[in-house]
């Protein structure tokens, strides 16, 4: 009992100081300026390349060649498409699309005039062959393919997709042309936000960040203080370096959590540690890109369990890595 005050306080202190520093850190980008682009040393600050602001009507062609309408997070225009579609099950939780089975893609404007897309896709088993195919015809890499949930029915995969491209169009016609090769359902409009069953301001206090509800799921996010870049692009925050953090209620205040941890090496043992100690399964350790600076890893994983409770766990792995919140998310 008393190391877990010791944790607890130590945990406090350190988020104060981490809150203190989240409104300086993220600063610059709320107002244009990627995060901690002044700390880069000049030889790495040498051919790097900034990523550009850009408004909705700018990817109307790729939308079109898409099929599904998106939405801008800033630098990013992102679409996002829920595999509603599969009825996934994990030690008896009938997983929400929202939790862990949204597939998630964004293209970013960069100021030599190229376009960078990542995202992450949800694929079956079944499903996972054929697309890859289609990627590989149309020039779009794959640098991540990895599990997010442990045991579950039926099996999913998902897939990290990557290009680099002067012609964001051509990209989009092949996502589309790999994305038909799937059982990914059509876009729906948005249904009205509905009250979660969860303790929302607890679950805020106890990660200290402001969260957001995202259809039947509640989301709290937190990006790198670093600038990270991918070969030679700046990535804005948000992109391919969050932790996320995701609770889908199940009822009498206790929730599924699913999600990732952000690490550079030397935080990875000491995030493990956490997880395990806050009583958090953890599910893979990977890398989600093959060129990013600094060296990010990836920790996914699953609990059960009261809702604050698993927070304040979270919290003191969150607290070993150097990451500020994103209250509301990347929006």
């Amino acid at each position: 009992m008393a190391d877990d005050r010791q944790q607890d306080t130590a945990s406090r202190l350190t988020a104060s100081r981490r809150q203190m520093l989240a409104a300086a850190a993220l600063a610059p980008v709320l107002a244009g300026v990627p995060t901690g682009a002044q700390a880069l040393s000049a030889r790495k600050d040498h051919g790097l390349v900034q990523p550009v602001m850009t408004k909705l009507a700018d990817w109307a062609d790729v939308g079109r060649a898409l099929g599904r309408p998106g939405e801008m997070k800033r630098f990013m225009y992102h679409t996002g498409m829920p595999r509603r579609d599969l009825k996934v099950f994990s030690h008896g939780v009938r997983v929400s699309a929202s939790l862990a089975l949204g597939t998630h893609v964004s293209f970013v404007r960069y100021a030599d005039q190229s376009t960078l897309l990542m995202g992450d896709v949800v694929v079956t088993e079944g499903e996972l062959q054929r697309f890859s195919d289609v990627l590989q015809e149309h020039g779009i890499m794959q640098t991540a393919i990895h599990k997010h949930l442990l045991a579950h029915q039926p099996d999913v995969w998902w897939v990290h997709v990557h290009a680099h491209s002067n012609d964001p169009v051509a990209v989009a016609r092949g996502l589309r042309a790999a994305f038909d090769r799937t059982g990914t359902p059509p876009a729906e409009p948005a249904a009205p936000a509905r009250p979660l069953a969860l303790d929302t301001a607890a679950i805020d206090a106890a990660l200290g960040v402001a969260g957001y509800a995202d259809d039947e799921v509640y989301k709290s996010v937190f990006v790198r203080r670093e600038t990270v870049a991918d070969g030679h692009m700046i990535l804005p925050p948000g992109l391919g370096s969050t932790t996320s953090v995701n609770f889908q209620p199940l009822g009498d205040g206790r929730a599924a959590i699913s999600g990732d941890l952000v690490m550079i090496a030397e935080e990875v043992q000491p995030a493990l540690m956490a997880l395990r100690r806050g009583g958090i399964e953890l599910v893979e350790l990977h890398h989600h890109n093959l060129t990013d600076e600094p060296r990010l890893f990836f920790v996914h994983y699953w609990a059960v369990g009261d809702a604050v409770k698993l927070a304040r766990g979270l919290r003191r792995a969150v607290d070993t890595t150097n990451v500020v919140p994103l209250p509301g998310g990347v929006g």
